[in-house]
């Protein structure tokens, strides 16, 4: 069984950061991929909102590089089309940025965006969890 997670960006941030009270969690989203079949992606929108944020935090390009590098050895990075941003432009959602992550999710039929900004999402036709809840699925579906 294969499980494809598109990792939102704030998500991407506690792990990259090490944000409390939130970094646990991201530890434990960030580490299924140690499992076979669970693979990780974040958008290439999310890659770009990762260093803006990160070096305005850390004020310094090479760390935040070198926490990108790191962190590009675990997850996969999926590009984000015409129709992607047509889509998000279209659902009108208050949080744009969010509205480009579900396009992207749903444009490459993954089975769940992992996000703390749970209400950003109005559209079920993408699984959303929390940390917290997609690290309890995957317990549930690898103990059968």
């Amino acid at each position: 069984m294969a499980l494809n997670l598109l990792i939102d960006t704030n998500v991407a941030l506690d792990f990259i950061l090490e944000r409390e009270p939130f970094f646990e969690a991201s530890v434990e989203v960030i580490s299924l991929t140690e499992n076979a079949g669970i693979n990780e992606f974040v958008s290439a929108t999310t890659v770009t909102d990762i260093y803006y944020i990160a070096k305005r935090h850390l004020k310094n390009h090479e760390a935040v590089m070198t926490l990108l590098r790191k962190f590009l050895r675990i997850v996969k990075v999926v590009k984000v089309t015409h129709k992607d941003i047509y889509l998000a432009v279209n659902l009108d959602w208050k949080d744009f940025e969010d509205s480009v992550q579900y396009a992207v999710a749903k444009s490459n039929n993954f089975d769940a965006i992992v996000t703390r900004n749970m209400e950003g999402f109005t559209d079920d036709a993408v699984k959303i969890f929390t940390p917290e809840q997609v690290c309890q699925y995957v317990k549930d579906i690898f103990k059968e």
